[in-house]
C-alpha cells in the first residue's frame, strides 16, 4: 500500500559515516530512498559497492567520482547514475552537498 510522506527541512538527523562524511535520509517509500550527504574537503569515500542503483546530483562543492576505475570531475549541477554492484568511490575536493536516490530502498539507511 502506497502512503504519501512529506518531510520538512531540518538540521537534525545527520549520521557520521566516516571522518568528514555525513548522511541524512530525507524520505523513503516502497521503491526509492532519498539521502543528503555532507562531505568535507580533503576526505574520501572509500571504494565500495552495493546492490542498489544510485542516482545522484551535486548541489554544491566539487567532488571526483571514481566509477569502475574511471575518474569523473563533478561540479554543481552535474548528475550521475551508478548501477548496482559496481565499485565506486569519491574524493572530496571542496566541501560538498550531494543528494542521491537509492533503489531498491537501502534498509541500512532507514532511521
Amino acid at each position: 500500500m502506497n502512503q504519501e510522506k512529506v518531510t520538512k527541512a531540518s538540521k537534525e538527523g545527520y549520521i557520521k559515516i566516516a571522518e568528514g562524511l555525513e548522511r541524512k535520509t530525507l524520505v523513503y517509500g516502497e521503491k526509492t530512498l532519498l539521502t543528503e550527504f555532507k562531505f568535507q574537503q580533503g576526505h574520501t569515500l572509500p571504494l565500495h559497492e552495493h546492490p542498489h542503483e544510485q542516482t545522484g546530483y551535486l548541489v554544491s562543492g566539487h567532488i571526483a567520482l571514481i566509477i569502475n576505475d574511471i575518474r569523473y570531475e563533478i561540479l554543481p549541477g552535474d548528475s550521475w547514475v551508478i548501477p548496482g554492484n559496481v565499485k565506486h568511490a569519491a574524493e572530496i575536493i571542496e566541501d560538498s552537498i550531494v543528494v542521491e536516490v537509492f533503489s531498491p530502498v537501502r534498509e541500512d539507511f532507514i532511521p
